[in-house]
Formats: structure tokens, sequence, C-alpha cells
């Protein structure tokens, strides 16, 4: 091999390295080793910066900011409702997770499927006091065995598809011909991650805040008549274990019920009383039909879903000290409403009207963003601060987003555009329909994963240019010998080693021929190659950088480098095993 080979080789052995041994972020170490390599010019500037406009990780950007827009309108807490449903089983909340995505996924895309569950996985996982790295694998693995069960599930099917035409004659493959292999594969998968994955899979629970938010607020929530949650008990509501909060009291038609029980049914116009913290109103803030009781929130002379949580602290010198918060008319000075209150870190009994301000008070606001810098230097308020993502959902519009959704579905199906246009028509939609703001969606892109996603792209142009990988793809299939089930082990193993250090694309291009080759001087059929470079290429289970739906959870799960190691590497061999046993059975050689 060349210098330039062993030096790009060094560099990956490098990244793999501080990724496995060290708790740095990805990016940095990633776009650290594309650096190295544009300094000792193995790569040129235009090859290092062509990661950035790949449509791969435009797309997954895009992605995003379709994904925020269902969770702007509520409709992500629609489909996690339906989805995980309301068991603590891990076992169950797995396989709830696993199976839909897997059948998604071997029509669409695998890419999409990810980025709208997460937040919804993260959300329910948060409420329910469960570890999400419990969760995040199994939803990337179970996309990634979906995307082996048909032609169209990943682009990398087509793309081999396409070679097999070009380079061979052959017939196109049909819509489900890889299904003999990828549907045991899923199934298998499945099992797999639902048998070991209590062992495999970290246990890391996020650090909820009521451990260290000294804040507890009380706050009273209005069930209205159209409530979806109108006739169900507390439990299947979601609203009981709530973290950080719980329910103290129902006031129905006058009639105070302390202690609810879990199988109390709600009825309309209850009035729910909470105390907790911070993080948990937002929540509360969320839920389709639950509105702050004060009625003074209805006077506000804006929409409720252009609003948004506010704490303030009142000063020693508010015009209100010595008064309550009614008398004040709190409203109408601020135009801002209080929905809750608490003193000395400890919650305030009895009504919001009723409180009379004194300096500390700390207010939790229902108002206008621009509250935020009115009021940042007054005398009024020791301190303003706007509590993150409380701007409650766009319901009504929840409808027009999810239409958005399944159009972007049906179109990329069909094959009528292309993801990267469908993904953008669909994110213009979104904002077009008023499903989202433009500065939220602006904020909505996780530019860490985007950029991890760019720089792997230029390490597998590295190992391309230098010819690395095709020299070590050469030197393993001379070492195997004559025998057709050793080639087509070695094939699927290079190119599932190939994957897990370049994009699943590239690995399959640079595969492809060294396999045909192979194929054609051992006077067999091509085919069980084929199939197995596709699955291969597609099953990468043991890095975060093997495949993009890994590399976007990989911080929402709050996984490790080695983690993937521990569940993915005997996957892969299972995956591999099965591969080279099932497809010369369904194609011979």
């Amino acid at each position: 091999m060349s210098p330039e080979a062993w030096l790009t080789l060094g560099v990956i052995v490098l990244i793999l390295g501080l990724l496995i041994f060290t708790r740095k972020p990805p990016d940095v170490i990633v776009v650290g080793g594309v650096t190295l390599l544009l300094f000792s010019g193995v790569l040129t500037p235009e090859e290092a910066l062509a990661g950035l406009s790949n449509p791969a990780m435009a797309t997954v950007g895009v992605l995003f900011i379709v994904a925020v827009g269902l969770r702007e309108t509520g409709s992500i807490d629609w489909l996690a409702h339906h989805l995980l449903g309301n068991g603590r089983s891990l076992v169950r909340l797995q396989a709830r997770i696993m199976g839909p995505t897997v059948a998604i996924s071997a029509f669409m895309n695998n890419t999409p499927v990810v980025a709208m569950l997460i937040p919804a996985i993260t959300d329910f996982a948060r409420r329910h006091r469960l570890s999400t790295s419990k969760l995040m694998i199994p939803l990337s693995y179970a996309a990634i065995l979906g995307g082996t069960c048909t032609l169209i599930g990943t682009s990398t099917n087509l793309v081999v598809n396409s070679l097999l035409i070009e380079q061979t004659g052959q017939a196109e493959l049909g819509l489900f011909a890889i299904a003999w292999v990828g549907l045991p594969v899923a199934i298998i998968g499945i099992i797999y991650v639902l048998l070991f994955g209590r062992w495999l899979l970290p246990d890391r629970k996020p650090v909820f805040s009521h451990w260290n938010d000294p804040r507890e607020y009380t706050l009273e929530m209005l069930l209205q008549p159209n409530s979806p949650l109108v006739g169900r008990t507390i439990e299947d509501a979601g609203l009981r274990n709530l973290p950080g909060m719980y329910l103290v009291e129902i006031n129905r038609q006058n009639q105070i019920i302390p202690a609810v029980r879990p199988n109390e049914k709600l009825q309309p116009h209850d009035r729910l009383v909470f105390v907790g913290i911070i993080d948990t109103v937002k929540d509360l803030q969320k839920i389709r039909g639950l509105m702050p009781a004060t009625e003074q929130v209805f006077k506000l002379d804006s929409p409720r879903a252009e609003r948004c949580l506010i704490e303030a602290v009142v000063s020693n010198t508010c015009r209100l000290i010595g008064t309550t918060i009614r008398a004040g008319q709190f409203r109408s000075v601020y135009n801002a409403v209080v929905i809750a209150a608490a003193r000395n870190g400890e919650r305030i009994r009895g009504k919001i009207g009723d409180i009379i301000l004194q300096p500390g008070d700390t207010l939790l606001l229902e108002t206008r963003p621009s509250f935020l810098e009115q009021q940042r230097n007054s005398r009024d308020f020791f301190l303003v601060s706007e509590v993150a993502d409380s701007n409650p959902p766009r319901h009504d519009r929840a409808w027009i987003a999810l239409i958005v959704l399944a159009l972007m579905v049906i179109v990329v199906t069909l094959q009528w555009l292309s993801l990267l246009e469908a993904a953008l028509t669909a994110a213009g939609l979104m904002l077009a329909t008023g499903c989202l703001q433009i500065a939220t969606a602006r904020r909505s892109v996780d530019w860490q994963v985007l950029i991890v996603i760019a720089a792997s792209l230029a390490l597998g142009q590295a190992l391309q240019n230098t010819g690395a990988a095709a020299h070590i793809a050469h030197i393993v299939l001379k070492l195997i010998g004559d025998n057709p089930w050793g080639v087509l082990a070695a094939v699927h193993f290079l190119t599932a080693l190939m994957t897990e250090l370049i994009t699943n694309n590239a690995a399959a291009v640079l595969m492809f021929p060294i396999a045909l080759a192979a194929a054609d001087s051992l006077g067999v059929n091509f085919t069980p190659f084929a199939i197995s470079i596709m699955v291969a290429a597609s099953a990468s289970f043991a890095t975060p950088i093997g495949y993009q739906t890994n590399l976007m959870v990989y911080g929402p799960g709050g996984y490790h480098f080695t983690d993937y190691l521990r569940i993915g590497l005997p996957l892969n061999f299972l995956v591999w095993s099965m591969t080279v046993f099932i497809a010369p059975q369904i194609w011979s050689f």
C-alpha cells in the first residue's frame, strides 16, 4: 500500500480509539481526523468539504425540521400514545417500538422514521422515568432491519440492484426478492434484542430535575369538554407518576376529590391540582385539552400557541408588592398571567389571585416571548427567564402535520420525488401552514449529527482515494481460496467491516466489482453475493458511525462508543451467519 493509504488507516484507527476510550464529542474527534488528512494532502479541501453538500446529510437536516413540526402540533404525542401505550414493561416497550418500525422502514427510508420517533420516545421515557438508553438502539436497529426486507427499504439496495443490471445483464430483482433473507434476519434481530437487550444495553436514566430544582409550584389545570382525556382514567391519561410532579386533588363541581385513585375517570370541566417542578409543568401545557384554570389566561391578547412560559422573580421595588395578584391587576399591567407561584422554593397555597406578592416570590407566567425583552431590565423583577420549549402545541394543526408526513411517505415510496426533495417540500409545508415557527425550525437542527455524517463521508472518500479499502479486500479474498461459501462469507464480512468505517453506499459500490470478479473466477451464480452485499452494507450495528440512524440516536440515548460494540457485534455475526446460509439456498451457486 502507498504511504497515503497507511496514513489514512492510521488516522481511522486513531479516531476509533478516541471514540472508544474517551468521552470527547464525536463531531470533534471525526472532524479532527479529517483535518489531519486534509493537512497531509490525502484529501483536497473540496473532498474534505464534499460531505456538507451530500444529499444524505442535507436530508437528515431537513427531516429534523419535519420532526419538530410534528412535535409542535402535538402529533408526536399522539403517535407515541398509540405506539407505546402506557406499559412499563421494558421488553413489551421494545417490542412495540421495533415491530412497527421494521414494518414502516421496509417501505420508507429509515432516516425519517427514526427522526420522527426519537422525540416521542424521549418524552415517553422521561415521563415514565425509563432509561432512553434501553430504547434508542432498539429503535435504530429496527429501522436498519426493516430496510433489509424490500428493494426500496434503503438506497443501498437500489444502488446494488442497478449495478447488478448494468454489469451482469440480469433482470431487475423484485420488490420482495431480498425479503427471503431480510425477513428472517429482521425476526431474529428483534428476538435477539428482546432477549439480551436488558443485559447488553446500558441503563443510563436521565437525571430528573426534581433532584436539583428547588422551585415547587402548585398548578391548577382545567379539563376542557372536547379533551381526548375525558372518560379516561388518571393512569390511562398518563397523569400518574409524572416525573417531579403529582396530582394532589380534583375539584369537580365544587366537590374536592383528595388522594386521587389511578382508576378515577376524568370528567369535563374537572379542575386538576398538581404540585411539582417546572419541567413537568411544561409537559402539562402540551397535553391536548388541558389549560391553566385561571380565567385570566383566556383574556390575553394573543393566540395561546404564540405564548410561552416565563419565570420571573419579584423585586423589592415591584409596584405590586403588598397587593394581591387580582387586586393589582397583574394581567393588565404586564400583559401576562400568573399560573403558579413559589416562595422560598416552596409552593404557595391558596388561589393564585389571592396571593399577596412579596419580594423574592418566583412567578410562573404565561405570556408572549416579547415579555422577556420588555422586562429584562425592569425594576419590577430581579430575574426574568424563558422556560425552554414551553410553547403550547398547535393541536388545531396536528391533522395538517400528519397529512404532510403521509404525503411525504407516499411520494417517496412511489418514487415521484427523491427523499431530499420530498423532505424539503414537507418542511416547507410545515412552515407555510403554521405548524411551526421559523425560529423553532432553526433551533431544531442537530448540527452535531450532521457534522459527524459529513466528516464520515470524507473519511470514506479518503479510503477510496488511497486504495486502502480495495487493497485490504483483495488480500483477504486471496487468502480464502476457491470455496464459494468461504468467498461469500468473506464478501459479507468485508462489506460489513467497511460499512462500519465508511458509508453503506460506498462500501457496497466498492465491494461489488471485487465480489463480481470472485464469482466469475469461481464460475458460480453472482446473485447470492449481490444479496449478501445488500444486507451487509445495510445491517451495521457495531459502531455509531456505521449507519446514520445509529448516529441519530447516539446523543439522545446517552451512549458511549463501546455500547454499540457490546450489543452490535453479536448481532452483526448473527446476521452474517444467517445471510451466508440462506442466500445460496434461495439462489443456488
